[in-house]
C-alpha cells in the first residue's frame, strides 16, 4: 500500500512540476508588436491632465513614440517629431509620446526646456511600451484610423524627410 501512494504522490509531483513549466514559459513569452498587427489598447493620463486611450485615436493618424530623457537618440529627434505634429495636426494626425524616464523632475526640466506641440505622458514601470514589446528606445509605432500598425519605426528618424512626408500624406 505505501508503494502504491508513494507512485501516485510521485505521479501527482511530476504532473503539477509540468503544470508549473508550463504557466511559467507562457508567461515568459515576449509579445513584439509589428506593422500589420493591431496596436494594443492602452490607458494613460497625459501631462495636461486628459485620460486617453489607444481607442480615442479612431478616426486619426496616431504615432506613439516611446522615448526618454537619458536617450540621446531619442533627443536627436524630438525637433523634428515636434514640427512634424505641428505640420499634420490639423489634417488627423496625433503624436503621443511616451517617456520611460522614472526621475520626474528631470522629465519635467526637459518638458520645460522643450515646450513640446505633441501630447507626452510618463511611464516609469514601461508597462505600454512592454505591452508593445518595445525595449529599446526611442521605438515609434504608427497607428492608422482602424486601430492596425502600420509602421514601425526603430531608432530615431527625421520626421521631416520629404519622402517620410509623402509616405505620410498618401496615408490621410
Amino acid at each position: 500500500m505505501n508503494r502504491l501512494f508513494d507512485r501516485i504522490l510521485l505521479g501527482l509531483t511530476a504532473a503539477l512540476a509540468v503544470a508549473l513549466i508550463v504557466v511559467v514559459a507562457g508567461t515568459l513569452e515576449l509579445r513584439v508588436v509589428n506593422a500589420g498587427d493591431a496596436a494594443p489598447e492602452f490607458t494613460v493620463v497625459t501631462d495636461d491632465g486628459r485620460t486617453v486611450r489607444r481607442s480615442d485615436f479612431g478616426g486619426k493618424l496616431l504615432v506613439l513614440n516611446f522615448w526618454a530623457t537619458w536617450c540621446e537618440p531619442c533627443i536627436a529627434e524630438i525637433p523634428t517629431l515636434d514640427a512634424f505634429q505641428r505640420t499634420f495636426a490639423k489634417q488627423g494626425v496625433v503624436v503621443l509620446g511616451v517617456s520611460i524616464d522614472r526621475n520626474e523632475k528631470l522629465y519635467r526640466r526637459f518638458l520645460e526646456r522643450a515646450r513640446l506641440s505633441f501630447a507626452t505622458t510618463r511611464d516609469p514601470e514601461e508597462n505600454i511600451s512592454a505591452r508593445y514589446g518595445t525595449y529599446q528606445w526611442p521605438e515609434t509605432y504608427i497607428i492608422d484610423r482602424s486601430g492596425k500598425v502600420i509602421e514601425k519605426v526603430i531608432s530615431n528618424r527625421n520626421w521631416m524627410d520629404p519622402e517620410f512626408l509623402a509616405r505620410v500624406r498618401s496615408l490621410l
